[in-house]
This record gives structure tokens, C-alpha cells and sequence, in this order.
């Protein structure tokens, strides 16, 4: 299971890093060009973390990303450098998925479902095994999208951000305990709905 979901869950962004202090102190100080270059350097991971906890609905997790600088551009004088920038926006993104969850909940009791994605009907043998790869990310998707917020923003932060216990511990505001326990509820529903996936592939279909 850890092994499928790191072949799945992978960083977007092999940029090379900027001096994040520097950046985020200009930013506080109303630099609009050390802002731009804060979103350009971040804007893929929130995204792609918006992307899995809402089922690959692209069209909400542009709308979170733009949720999520909108609040950092109005609240990054809070952030006192007690914590990586990263953990804090981590944070910031974590709450904005939770807090568009629950609205979503009130206004219809089907939100949580998560939308059944396009499929490709990939015809010739060529496409086979592509099809297939694409078969298997929905389904991983689709899974994750199926956890409860709390397992899911879990999942993501440790496979697809790979934090650390500890560093997932401060970002929820949680114990390492917690979290390890998140982390197991979630390996135990994401094993049972993507068992066939072995069996699929063990068999050749």
C-alpha cells in the first residue's frame, strides 16, 4: 500500500528553492513582487493538494488555491517565522479544504461524494498500458476523495508532501499519536477499496 500510493502521490515542483525568510519578510512588507514570486513557487502543491482532497475536481481546486493566496496575501503579517513557511501554509490550505468541505455539506447533502471522473476509451494496444496507469490514478483518486477530511488531508500531507510525523503533528495541531493513528484508518479504507487494483494487475487486465 505505502509503495502504490508514493508511485502515485508525487511532488509537482522540481524548482529550484528560494530564500523563503527573504521572500515571505518582503511580502510582509508589502512587496508585490515577492508575493508574485511566493505564489508562483507554491501555487502547484496547494493545487495539487486541493486536486486530491476534492476527487479531481480541477475547477474547485483552482477556486481553493485562489482561496488559499488570497487569505496568505491578506493574512502573512501573522506569520511570526516561529514555524517553516511551508508549515504554515500547509496549514492555511489544509483549513480552507476543510472549511469549502463543510460549506458544500450544508448546501447539499450530496457534496461529499465525490464526482465520478471522466474515463478514456483507449481502443488501440498502444494505449493499453497508458489507459491502465490512468485507471489506476483515478481509483487511488477516487479513494482518497472517499476519507473522512481528517484521514484524507493525512494521506496527502505524508505521501503526497511526504512531511514527517512531527511535521504533520504541527500542521494539524495534533500529537504524532494522532496522526499515526489517522494514517492507519486510512491505510486500512484505502487497502480495502483499491484491493482489486492488485488483482487487476496480477491478472493482466
Amino acid at each position: 500500500m505505502n509503495a502504490a500510493l508514493g508511485m502515485e502521490l508525487t511532488a509537482v515542483s522540481d524548482e529550484r528553492p528560494v530564500d523563503a525568510r527573504a521572500v515571505v519578510e518582503s511580502c510582509q512588507q508589502g512587496d508585490r513582487e515577492a508575493f508574485r514570486l511566493l505564489f508562483e513557487t507554491h501555487k502547484d502543491k496547494v493545487y495539487s493538494i486541493a486536486l486530491y482532497f476534492f476527487g479531481g475536481d480541477d475547477a474547485l481546486a483552482s477556486d481553493i488555491t485562489q482561496q488559499v493566496f488570497l487569505k496568505l496575501f491578506t493574512r502573512i503579517g501573522q506569520f511570526r517565522h516561529q514555524s517553516e513557511f511551508t508549515t504554515w501554509l500547509y496549514r492555511l490550505t489544509t483549513n480552507t479544504c476543510i472549511d469549502e468541505q463543510r460549506r458544500r455539506r450544508r448546501f447539499s447533502p450530496f457534496a461529499d461524494t465525490p464526482a465520478e471522473p471522466a474515463r478514456l476509451h483507449a481502443t488501440l494496444p498502444a494505449a493499453e498500458a497508458r489507459f491502465m496507469r490512468l485507471e489506476i490514478a483515478d481509483s487511488v483518486r477516487e479513494a482518497i476523495a472517499s476519507l473522512k477530511p481528517k484521514l484524507r488531508i493525512a494521506i496527502l500531507l505524508k505521501y503526497f508532501e511526504e512531511l514527517s510525523y512531527e511535521e504533520i503533528a504541527v500542521v494539524l495541531n495534533c500529537s504524532k499519536g494522532t496522526v499515526a493513528s489517522r494514517l492507519s484508518r486510512g491505510h486500512s479504507v484505502l487497502a480495502r477499496r483499491l484491493g482489486h487494483l492488485r488483482a487487476n494487475v496480477l491478472s493482466g487486465e
